[in-house]
C-alpha cells in the first residue's frame, strides 16, 4: 500500500492522531461533574493544582489523565474513581490504545469479552446520587408518595415493552 501509512498511536492517540474517544469520555465526565458540583474550570484548578488551560485540555481529551490526577480528581469531584467510565458506549470502549497494535483475531476476542463492563444500576453514580436526594427529601409523606410514583412509573413503562400495542 505505496503512499499509505499507518503509524502506531503515539500516547495514547488514535492512529490517525486525533484524541484518543476514551480520554474525551473520561474529560466528558469530569466537564459534568464539575458543572453539577458549580465549579468553574479555574476554580477545579487551583483545587488541583493546576492552571485552567490543563484542566481544559483534560476535559477536551487533548491531555490524557494520568492515575494519581485521575486519584484526585475522584476526591475533588467527591466521585469514585470508576465514575469517570461509567456509560462508556461499547464503541468507545473498544478503542483502547492497546487495540491498536493487537492482530485482528485478538481484537474480535477483546470485543467478546466485552460482557467485563458491569451495567449494574445499583453500582452507577446516578442512582447513588438520586437516593441520597431521595432522603434528603425532608417531608417523609411526600418522599413516600414520590417513590410510590416511581415505582407505578417502571411498571407502566415495563409493561408497553411487552405489549407494544398499548
Amino acid at each position: 500500500m505505496k503512499g499509505q501509512t499507518t503509524r502506531k498511536a503515539s500516547r495514547g492517540r488514535t492512529p490517525s492522531g486525533q484524541p484518543n474517544p476514551i480520554d474525551i469520555h473520561v474529560g466528558n465526565r469530569i466537564r459534568l461533574r464539575r458543572t453539577l458540583l458549580g465549579l468553574s474550570q479555574e476554580k477545579l484548578a487551583a483545587m488541583l493544582g493546576l492552571t485552567f488551560q490543563q484542566v481544559q485540555k483534560y476535559e477536551r481529551g487533548m491531555n490524557r489523565v494520568g492515575a494519581s490526577r485521575l486519584w484526585d480528581l475522584s476526591k475533588v469531584l467527591e466521585v469514585p474513581v470508576d465514575f469517570f467510565y461509567e456509560d462508556m458506549d461499547s464503541k468507545v470502549a473498544r478503542q483502547s490504545p492497546r487495540t491498536f497494535s493487537l492482530p485482528e483475531n485478538q481484537v474480535k476476542f477483546l470485543e467478546e469479552e466485552e460482557t467485563a463492563f458491569d451495567d449494574d444500576p445499583m453500582k452507577r453514580q446516578e442512582t447513588i446520587e438520586l437516593v441520597r436526594a431521595y432522603y434528603k427529601i425532608p417531608n417523609r409523606k411526600t418522599a413516600k408518595h414520590l417513590f410510590d410514583m416511581i415505582v407505578s412509573m417502571s411498571k407502566t413503562t415495563t409493561s408497553d415493552k411487552k405489549n407494544p400495542e398499548k
